[in-house]
């Protein structure tokens, strides 16, 4: 009888847990089942352009050119950064050394010209030949090469008109 209850019980809390999973695991376990392939979705260009939003109401202030930028390390995902906030690698944020908590800048990569806007929510990086340390997100938007750890960039910050 006990063994019963107790797999009732294990049945009711997979069946709670399946109905507050994310839309997401649904998806696949029914597209599974499913006889018809489906084109696969590239959310990347999505994420971009929602981080990255075309504002003409602002202008751009060239701050440094041929600076020196590279990503924080995985382990600092999670860790309080100077303003406080949590630091979260999948977001559009950065560290400088002086530019104010908040600030929208542009970082561009001169390589290959792809852009970024991120906000500078953090201090660093502390190291004297580089200029900005930016979340592995950001960094990975306008990298030339995957694999690269550092780039030359452009950064600009952003002042409303």
């Amino acid at each position: 009888m006990k063994k019963l209850f107790a797999i009732l019980f294990l049945l009711v809390i997979i069946g709670i847990a399946y109905s507050q999973a994310p839309s997401v695991i649904k998806e696949k376990v029914t597209n599974s089942k499913d006889t018809i392939k489906k084109e696969k979705t590239n959310i990347l260009p999505e994420t971009l352009i929602k981080d990255t939003v075309f504002d003409p109401n602002v202008k751009y202030v060239l701050y440094k050119k041929n600076g020196h930028a590279s990503y924080y390390a995985d382990k600092f995902h999670g860790r309080r950064t100077a303003s406080g906030q949590r630091f979260d690698m999948h977001k559009m944020t950065a560290a400088h050394k002086k530019l104010p908590f908040g600030s929208k800048i542009r970082v561009t990569n001169e390589a290959n010209g792809k852009s970024v806007i991120v906000e500078v929510n953090d201090r660093g990086p502390f190291v004297r030949s580089r200029e900005i340390d930016l979340s592995k997100k950001a960094f990975m938007a306008i990298a030339s090469s995957k694999g690269a750890g550092s780039m030359k960039v452009t950064i600009e910050t952003i002042v409303k008109k």
